[in-house]
């Protein structure tokens, strides 16, 4: 499945069942929530959420573009297939250097038992 590029998750209704039956991983800049797909060889889907909790529409969405762009260039040197993953970011995702974002990502995906083809 390498360089198929994941597809994202846009409706409420696929983050409440990644939230409700996936594994949940929590590392310093973000939260991570995975669900295994039926079929295991399909891409990988993709969701990103901030909470109002965070600060304004202005911080949420610099919080989401950088969540966005750590899981961009982690999963194009290390693909992943047949999984939801939904990214949470917390307080600390907006401040976090990029690099140590990156490392956040990688070992949430590795916490939560995503597995790396």
């Amino acid at each position: 499945m390498t360089g198929v590029a994941p597809q994202r998750l846009k409706r409420r209704a696929e983050f409440l069942r990644v939230a409700s039956k996936g594994r949940k991983a929590a590392v310093h800049g973000l939260v991570l929530q995975a669900l295994p797909h039926a079929e295991p060889g399909a891409p990988a889907r993709l969701g990103f959420t901030v909470t109002k909790k965070i600060g304004n529409a202005v911080v949420r969405n610099r919080t989401r573009r950088r969540l966005k762009e750590a899981a961009r260039l982690l999963l194009a040197e290390h693909p992943i297939s047949g999984v939801d993953v939904v990214l949470i970011g917390r307080e600390a995702t907006r401040s976090r250097p990029f690099a140590a974002l990156m490392d956040d990502v990688a070992r949430a995906l590795a916490k939560a038992g995503v597995p790396a083809p």
